[in-house]
């Protein structure tokens, strides 16, 4: 099977990192095409997987744009469209990854006459999305995707009570290659070296700086902490966001926090930065679709506390293979921090039982079986009444 993969970011997040793993076993009879450039497609063709740019403008359209900035945004958009229906005819399957993806996808399968699969990596509801957003998702995944795979149960029922048809839907979680995140000993003490955190209790973040992903949060519980007890801050702000980041700055000098707060920027030795950590924290105050980072820290044999919302429920059972908290609460957030601190040896337990079942059950070859099987698994309806039946088209 060849497969047109689309998504719309030129930096790797958490559905980019995803999609990744997805089309490298597919080698040349896969492209990746971008709506922008930037260090995913880098990381693309470091791992020698096929990619072209479309664009040349970021796509104007955000989560919480309204009809009218939608409807301004088709003149941008159609460029780019007749280079993806070109596209499109050179394959069998248009692979949607991100919701702009989905618009160009659902209108290229039309126009190219190939099915289309849409990968769900989001929780579709007012929180995140404008309602103009919630209704072009659904609506363009009912009509014209042959399959919706969801990235946890959080987004599929999302995905539904927001009116999509739960036929459509398969729940498929993350993979991962466990063996990335086994990281030496001495590569460790060298991180927390070369950071200077070498006897602290280190606490990481690991995420966009964005307020839902409450950075704040363990910012509050940090000052509720033992001395010992330093945190710091993986990544950077994007799509506007730069207040937020001023305003983390301001909280840390305000609790006079500034020699245990370290702000790291986007990094791209997150397995190295994880075992250098004593405690994860996952602290989003809106429910996640995943907690990819959740799951990370699970394989890097760090133990990990997570917000009590989405997806996260479905990767952590408290005081088995991590901790869970209610989302915004700093208080509870600094109890599990000084506990972890205080009891090494049975929150040590913990993160070993979390790695072994992670790297079972988040395994990228099992994961991606599951994938090729829901590709393969029969007739995939194209954009009209005909069917194209992909079990004699795998090769």
């Amino acid at each position: 099977m060849k497969i047109l993969f689309l998504d719309q970011s030129g930096k790797p997040g958490g559905a980019e990192l995803c999609l990744m793993d997805i089309a490298k076993p597919y080698g040349d009879r896969a492209l990746v095409a971008l709506f922008a450039d930037g260090d995913f497609k880098t990381l693309l063709q470091q791992q020698q997987i096929p990619v072209e740019v479309l664009a040349t403008q970021p796509i104007n359209v955000q989560k919480q744009s309204n009809l009218l900035q939608a409807l301004f945004s088709f003149k941008q958009l159609f460029p780019l469209l007749i280079k993806v229906v070109k596209l499109a005819k050179k394959y069998d399957l248009i692979y949607a990854n991100t919701q702009k993806a989905l618009v160009i996808g659902a209108l290229a399968s039309v126009l190219a006459r190939r099915p289309l699969v849409y990968h769900l990596h989001d929780i579709l509801s007012s929180e995140h999305f404008s309602q103009t957003n919630l209704r072009v998702a659904v609506t363009l995944a009912n009509f014209f995707a042959s399959l919706v795979i969801a990235n946890s149960q959080a987004s599929q029922t999302a995905f539904v009570q927001a009116g999509g048809k739960p036929e459509l839907t398969a729940i498929v979680y993350n993979g991962f290659a466990s063996n990335n995140y086994q990281i030496p000993e001495d590569e460790i003490k060298q991180t927390q070296k070369d950071l200077d955190i070498q006897g602290k209790f280190v606490v990481g973040h690991f995420s966009r700086l964005a307020p839902w992903k409450g950075q704040h949060i363990l910012i509050a519980a940090l000052a509720q902490c033992p001395p010992q007890v330093t945190a710091i801050l993986v990544g950077d702000a994007l799509f506007g966001e730069q207040d937020y980041v001023q305003a983390l700055h301001q909280q840390v000098a305000k609790l006079g926090l500034e020699n245990r707060v370290k702000f790291l920027g986007f990094r791209s030795d997150i397995p190295q930065l994880m075992a250098a950590c004593n405690l994860v924290t996952h602290t989003s105050t809106a429910p996640e679709p995943f907690g990819r980072v959740i799951v990370e820290a699970m394989l890097c044999g760090t133990p990990v506390v997570a917000a009590k919302a989405g997806g996260a429920v479905e990767l952590v059972e408290h005081g088995v293979n991590g901790f869970l908290i209610t989302p915004g609460e700093p208080q509870e957030l600094a109890k599990v921090i000084n506990t972890a601190l205080q009891e090494i040896e049975i929150t040590a337990t913990i993160a070993d039982y979390a790695r072994n079942i992670a790297s079972q059950r988040f395994d990228i070859a099992t994961i991606n079986q599951e994938i090729a099987q829901l590709l393969c698994s029969g007739k995939i309806k194209l954009s009209g009444t005909e069917v194209v039946d992909f079990e004699d088209a795998q090769d």
